[in-house]
């Protein structure tokens, strides 16, 4: 068993009764959909659903954007998504007006990276398809972001991500550990991507963990890890590096910002840190909390530094932000063992074979 959370484990050992029930439920879900009880409805066009059987961040989001633009100049790429955290209910097409609390941070991160392909968002995935297909008739592949438990869906190719420093196979049921998922589950998907990984991972350890996971035939495993870009000015686009001299005031509301911590480490002379929940809705009193504790920092080189998807949250308050150097840290996923080849060969492969 692997607790991300340290401070809570008493707490979570203490649910371990709760966890024991929520996995019959969820076993009982899916003996449901094994056996034919629950119905799983396929459609008619190339559907990729990309998730994972934990809670938190696995990088499902640089997942979704690294097969939007290996897909998007060759295909008419649409992006289905859950919308956490939005205000609104249903069915919602990203649009020109559209806020992340309408649609959820993720899919408005989406938006804005890619505004010329569809992004929508639907609880029910099963109902959102049509829909989607009905406002955007010349879709030829969906996305599916975060969709690996939601089996009303038969998705023709499942991507199933976990984190290197926490694999479902040495996890938990919630809430005394992270899976929402049986590990078993693993199984149905088609490829496993293990996210998050050391640049100077070697060929034995990614041996040993195959082993450890035990694909099976049909499956293919990868490693994958984030790469960071030079951070971009929230409103005015301009970069900057981050430099042994800079020092830098981290705000984060996401799951797991300990891959960036641990890269701004490596990088930055100094940082300091202010943490928010998952998804967390920034107020204007969070905000002058955020550039109190900015203007305490004396060093020259100095910025405030958040993520893609957090500055989306962030964005209502653009015209005080422009004053300030409020600066956006891009990711993308890279693909160790030169692998992106295979692993995009095999999308093609997947989207050309449905289609003949």
């Amino acid at each position: 068993m692997n607790f991300n959370f340290p401070l809570l484990r008493p707490i979570r050992i203490l649910l371990f009764p709760l966890s024991l029930l929520y996995a019959l439920i969820v076993w009982l879900r899916n003996w449901c959909y094994d056996k034919g009880v629950f119905g799983s409805t396929g459609f008619n066009l190339p559907i990729i659903c990309v998730g994972n059987l934990a809670v938190g961040g696995t990088g499902k989001s640089p997942m979704v954007e690294f097969l939007v633009r290996k897909l998007k100049s060759d295909h008419q790429v649409a992006i289905l998504s859950r919308g956490y955290k939005r205000k609104t209910r249903g069915y919602a097409m990203a649009g020109e007006p559209t806020t992340a609390l309408d649609i959820g941070d993720e899919p408005m991160e989406f938006h804005r990276k890619f505004p010329d392909i569809a992004v929508a968002v639907g609880e029910e995935r099963i109902v959102a398809i049509p829909q989607l297909l009905h406002d955007r008739p010349g879709t030829e592949v969906i996305v599916l972001d975060d969709a690996f438990q939601h089996r009303a869906v038969k998705a023709g190719l499942n991507i199933l991500l976990s984190d290197y420093s926490n694999l479902f196979t040495r996890d938990w049921w919630l809430p005394t550990g992270d899976l929402r998922d049986a590990r078993k589950s693993y199984r149905r998907a088609d490829l496993i991507v293990v996210t998050k990984c050391e640049e100077t991972m070697n060929v034995a350890e990614k041996e040993a963990i195959i082993r450890e996971i035990d694909p099976l035939g049909h499956q293919q495993v990868f490693f994958s890890s984030i790469r960071y870009g030079n951070p971009y000015h929230i409103t005015k686009g301009d970069t900057c590096r981050i430099t042994g001299d800079s020092e830098v005031l981290l705000v984060t509301g996401i799951a797991n910002p300990g891959p960036l911590k641990r890269w701004l480490n490596d990088q930055a002379g100094a940082f300091f840190e202010l943490s928010y929940n998952d998804h967390h809705i920034f107020t204007i009193d969070d905000l002058k909390t955020i550039l109190r504790r900015f203007s305490a920092i004396t060093a020259g080189n100095r910025i405030i530094l958040t993520t893609e998807k957090d500055a989306v949250r962030l964005l209502k308050f653009d015209k005080e932000l422009a004053e300030w150097p409020f600066y956006v840290i891009p990711i993308e996923s890279g693909f160790l063992f030169d692998e992106e080849r295979r692993f995009t060969e095999i999308i093609s492969k997947f989207i050309t074979g449905f289609k003949e």
